[in-house]
């Protein structure tokens, strides 16, 4: 059933179909609730600044018979990563760092860096990058650093001998050890780039290290900074690295589909380790949230960068910056991309500052509008802000591997198909 609280506005007024928004439930409780293919799912449409749609379906937790309610807190993963690049680039906005810095600015021990050209971990050969790594490399994913995942070269599995990503194991080996985001710098510095700087586009570990920018150039720990300079401000209560004891009753269970394709639990609410402040603190990949918190996020970024209460997080131009195609050369992401991800695995797409980026809507086959931007974490959650249309969407559920069902591409048709009244 939609959710309902309070009095919301009406969608007509704001030229979306309250008939044809209706569709987005039945589909995803025919298709996905009903046969247990999701375990839940939470929906929130906004237009012209107006939350006209909401349904919240299904369970927080199978084992339980817990339901999902508005405020479940969910595991967000990688759309942690839209929230960090908005943070560094308020720093971009005050002057304490450029675009076009070059990164052993701020971290010396990353000056030496070379590129792979042979070798095993240990016995790297190695090469003079092309270009020096610079800011906007981390950003748009083209700073020649990986995830180590999956393992495609040498340097992938020197990753993995050291420990680089073993913050990515905190829901699947709770028990795993964890090295702190400090001590993962450190280890970056031996390790070769995957490639030089610029000249591709790999899904990396690189918005972890624009977290640690965060911090070292703020002075603030980074997950203060992101406490202090977004979530207060824009009233998200109910974010962060983890969650506390008062609030840990709604968070949810977060499921994976096994190898014989059956839904299997992967993290335990009652265990979680996200119910303590993590070890790694992860601009990557960390935070938990609220379907309605994350929507006060994209609120503040159509609406050119404004708080709730009028407080200005970030200017309407840098906005327009962060939402443009970064990539080298102007072209698509499945042109440059080392590593195919299910969100980034459509033609007529780029990638900006932190954020996929719609360029070409017809080659995409999916109906939308250029300019468009959007991410999604491998916990099952996605968002898209449109501002030619003044639409932002939320979807939150907690299904690993993100992209196993064709979600958001159902749910960008059905969105777009209730537009009465488009923007011009």
């Amino acid at each position: 059933m939609p959710a309902k609280e309070g009095k919301m506005p009406d969608s007509e007024s704001v030229g979306l179909s309250a008939e044809r928004l209706a569709r987005i439930e039945h589909h995803l409780t025919e298709r996905y609730i009903q046969p247990a293919r999701l375990p839940g799912a939470h929906v929130l449409v906004m237009r012209k600044g107006e939350t006209v749609y909401e349904c919240v379906l299904g369970l927080a937790d199978r084992e339980r018979n817990t339901p999902l309610v508005r405020d479940s807190i969910h595991r967000i993963a990688s759309m942690t990563k839209p929230i960090t690049s908005a943070a560094l680039l308020m720093l971009v906005e005050e002057g304490r760092v450029a675009l076009g810095d070059p990164i052993h600015e701020f971290i010396p021990s990353w000056r030496e860096l070379g590129v792979f050209v042979s070798g095993v971990p240990g016995a790297f050969q190695t090469r003079p990058p092309d270009t020096p790594m610079r800011v906007i490399d981390l950003l748009r994913h083209t700073a020649g650093l990986t995830y180590g995942l999956p393992t495609r070269t040498n340097v992938d599995v020197a990753y993995r001998e050291l420990g680089i990503i073993d913050h990515l194991k905190i829901i699947s080996d709770p028990t795993a050890a964890q090295i702190s985001l400090e001590e993962m710098i450190d280890r970056l510095a031996t390790v070769p780039l995957d490639f030089s700087p610029g000249e591709a586009f790999n899904y990396s570990v690189a918005t972890d290290v624009v977290g640690y920018l965060v911090g070292k150039i703020s002075g603030d720990p980074f997950e203060t900074f992101l406490d202090k300079r977004v979530f207060q401000p824009l009233g998200m209560v109910d974010t962060g690295f983890h969650v506390p004891g008062a609030k840990a009753s709604r968070l949810t269970a977060a499921y994976a589909v096994g190898a014989d394709g059956a839904v299997v639990l992967q993290d335990d609410p009652l265990k979680s380790p996200y119910l303590q402040p993590p070890h790694f603190v992860s601009g990557g990949g960390g935070l938990v949230s609220t379907a309605a918190d994350y929507m006060k996020f994209c609120k503040m970024l159509l609406s050119g960068g404004k708080a709730h209460d009028g407080a200005r997080l970030l200017g309407p131009k840098t906005i327009e910056l962060m939402a443009l195609n970064h990539l080298p050369g102007g072209r698509e992401l499945m042109e440059v991309s080392r590593t195919p991800y299910p969100a980034t695995g459509n033609f007529g797409l780029g990638f900006g500052l932190g954020v996929a980026c719609t360029i070409d809507v017809a080659r995409t086959e999916v109906a939308g509008s250029p300019g468009s931007y959007f991410w999604a974490g491998s916990a099952g959650p996605t968002f898209w802000c449109d501002p030619r249309e003044d639409l932002a969407v939320v979807f939150m559920t907690q299904l690993a591997p993100f992209g196993y069902y064709p979600i958001a591409r159902e749910l960008r048709t059905l969105v777009y198909a209730a537009i009465e009244e488009p923007n011009r």
